[in-house]
C-alpha cells in the first residue's frame, strides 16, 4: 500500500517552464504508484489550465518520478515510472501528530538570533524528523534556520533533539539529528520498526 499524506509538497517539472511546487489537499491510497487517485493540490494556475510534465512524488514508501498532468486542482499519474522508488531517509519513518516546542536559530542581516517556534512533529525516523511550526509573530517559520532545539512529546516522554534543516518551506522543516540523547535514540530505534 502507497499513501501520499495531507500537506506533501509535491514538485511537477514542466519542460521550459520553472519548477511548480504543489502541496497535496487529501490523503490518497493505492496499491501501486501507477494506481494512485488523482490528488487534489493547491496550485498557483488559473481555472482550466493544464500541465504536463515530471512528478517528484513523495509517498509512504519514498519519493519517485513519475510523469503526471495538472489540471484543475488535480494531478493524475498518466505514465509509468521513470524511477524505482527511492527512500529519501535511511531509516522508516513513522507518521503521527507528536506536539512540539523549541527555538530555532536564525541568520538574518542583524546577525544571528534566537526564535521560539511551536508545532507539531508529522513523521519521525531514528535520522530525522519533519516538523510543521509557526514562530511567535508568523503562522511559517522564519526564514533562513541554521539549526534548531526541540522538545517533543512522545509516546515514551519528552525527546530532546538539535535538529540540522535539509528543507525549508513555509511552516515545513525537514531536518537531520545533530545532537539526540542516547535514550530517546534507543527508544525511537524501537518505535520506528
Amino acid at each position: 500500500m502507497i499513501a501520499v499524506p495531507a500537506g506533501t509538497t509535491l514538485t511537477l517539472r514542466c519542460q521550459g517552464e520553472p519548477d511548480l511546487p504543489l502541496m497535496s489537499l487529501a490523503q490518497v491510497r493505492a496499491d501501486f504508484v501507477t494506481e494512485l487517485p488523482p490528488i487534489m493540490v493547491l496550485s498557483l494556475d488559473e481555472p482550466g489550465t493544464r500541465r504536463y510534465g515530471i512528478l517528484e512524488l513523495v509517498t509512504s514508501a519514498g519519493v519517485t518520478w513519475v510523469e503526471a498532468e495538472l489540471r484543475d486542482g488535480r494531478v493524475t499519474v498518466t505514465g509509468g515510472l521513470a524511477t524505482d522508488v527511492v527512500q529519501r531517509r535511511g531509516a522508516p519513518r513513522r507518521p503521527g501528530t507528536y506536539p512540539a516546542t523549541g527555538t530555532a536559530q536564525v541568520d538574518s542581516a542583524a546577525g544571528r538570533k534566537l526564535v521560539a517556534v511551536s508545532g507539531h512533529v508529522e513523521d519521525v525516523s531514528t535520522g530525522g524528523l519533519l516538523l510543521r511550526a509557526s514562530g511567535p509573530d508568523s503562522p511559517h517559520l522564519p526564514r533562513d534556520i541554521e539549526r534548531a532545539l526541540l522538545h517533543v512529546a512522545m509516546p515514551w516522554g519528552v525527546m530532546t533533539a538539535a535538529l540540522k534543516p535539509v528543507e525549508q518551506i513555509a511552516d515545513q522543516l525537514r531536518g537531520t539529528y545533530e545532537w539526540l540523547d542516547p535514550a530517546d535514540s534507543a527508544a525511537l530505534r524501537e518505535f520506528c520498526p
